[in-house]
């Protein structure tokens, strides 16, 4: 999805643009992405060798990890790419679900303090989690987690923090 253009599960007004948007680092899929490729690969394999001689319980079996490996494969991409994190020049928004959809939306206006974690692989892979806490709490009302190149992202959230900051004493 490009800037600019305005994803399907929230409405933007007319003096509202979009300043950054992602959804989580790769990463997020976790293991169970590979393995289920891997089990479909395996499951392949013992029904196309086992095939040849006809169908056997060897087949059926090599059959049964090939569907259960890409579906695994298969939930695990549909999750991520089916997180959202969006900034825009007044809100902010996580969206999460792929039957179902839970979307959680501040008001720039709102937020006190952001904080952003990287661990030592998250550095070194490019991803961390950016915390954001709300006016009237202590505890973080909102993570984007293991978000790609999350300094970026915190820059983007912080500029737009001084924007409202300013048009707010402006007022």
């Amino acid at each position: 999805m490009a800037f600019g253009s305005t994803p399907d599960w929230f409405h933007i007004s007319d003096d509202e643009s979009i300043v950054w948007e992602s959804r989580p680092h790769p990463i997020t899929m976790g293991s169970g992405l590979p393995v289920g490729i891997g089990l479909a690969i395996v499951g392949f394999l013992v029904a196309g060798w086992s095939g040849t001689d006809g169908v056997g319980i060897l087949t059926i079996l090599g059959v049964l990890l090939t569907v259960v490996g890409a579906a695994v494969a298969l939930v695990r991409y549909l999750v991520w790419t089916n997180t959202r994190y969006v900034i825009t020049s007044s809100e902010l928004y996580k969206k999460r679900g792929i039957v179902s959809r839970d979307v959680t939306q501040f008001r720039l206006d709102r937020v006190q303090n952001i904080s952003l974690r990287q661990s030592g692989v998250g550095r070194l892979l490019g991803y961390g989690n950016l915390t954001v806490y709300t006016a009237g709490s202590g505890d973080p009302e909102l993570v984007f987690e293991r978000v790609p190149q999350p300094d970026r992202a915190s820059s983007r959230l912080s500029d737009q923090l001084e924007d409202v900051a300013t048009d707010e004493a402006a007022v």
